[in-house]
């Protein structure tokens, strides 16, 4: 496993939480796939990674464009979160990811940006003990315009009291480096650091 470096000229660190602190990808999936089968659509790992970093509800009006489908966005998006809750137990670490941020708790502040709810991300934190490394969290509940806008990890660095250029954010998806790049922040792509395997069994 490659070690991950932050950059030397960083004074905070913020990650995002799903498929970067938390392999919750094949969880996610999984809700997807249980859910969507009574809608008629076989979701597959393929056009999951083609939604990746999109919060539920765009992710049902994304596939009713493609599938013709008319599944009410907002009502699916919480049977899907529903879903993922019942199963979220088997969520994992990623290990390189987890690492980091135990190495510099204490010595750097951080934060947590992610476009999940917010009750959700604290108990997949909860889930991996990563609540106690952790005291501020900026959720899709907490800010109007999601990835790739900058508005989450801005309101991260405003929590931590350090100047966007001085963040070195650690994202999953293409959205989420965007958003950080917006935002005057460093940026540090996971996925090079960890095997991705969406559809393994959970």
């Amino acid at each position: 496993m490659k070690e991950i470096k932050i950059n030397p000229n960083a004074k905070a660190l913020i990650f995002d939480l799903d498929g970067t602190l938390a392999d919750t990808m094949p969880v996610h999936f999984w809700a997807y796939k249980n859910i969507l089968i009574e809608y008629g659509i076989e979701f597959t790992p393929e056009l999951f990674a083609t939604l990746a970093g999109i919060p539920a509800v765009g992710t049902i009006k994304k596939l009713n464009e493609l599938f013709g489908t008319k599944m009410n966005a907002e009502e699916v998006g919480h049977q899907k979160e529903d879903e993922y809750e019942k199963i979220m137990h088997k969520i994992k670490p990623i290990s390189a990811v987890v690492e980091l941020a135990k190495k510099y708790h204490g010595k750097m502040p951080m934060a947590v940006g992610t476009g999940g709810y917010n009750r959700l991300a604290w108990k997949t934190m909860n889930i991996l003990g990563l609540d106690k490394y952790f005291d501020i969290l900026v959720s899709g509940d907490d800010i109007t315009h999601s990835k790739p806008h900058p508005e989450t990890f801005l309101k991260c660095a405003g929590l931590l009291g350090v100047e966007p250029k001085n963040c070195e954010v650690f994202e999953d998806s293409v959205l989420g480096i965007q958003a950080a790049k917006s935002a005057g922040m460093m940026a540090t792509l996971v996925t090079d650091f960890y095997e991705v395997t969406i559809g393994r069994e959970i």
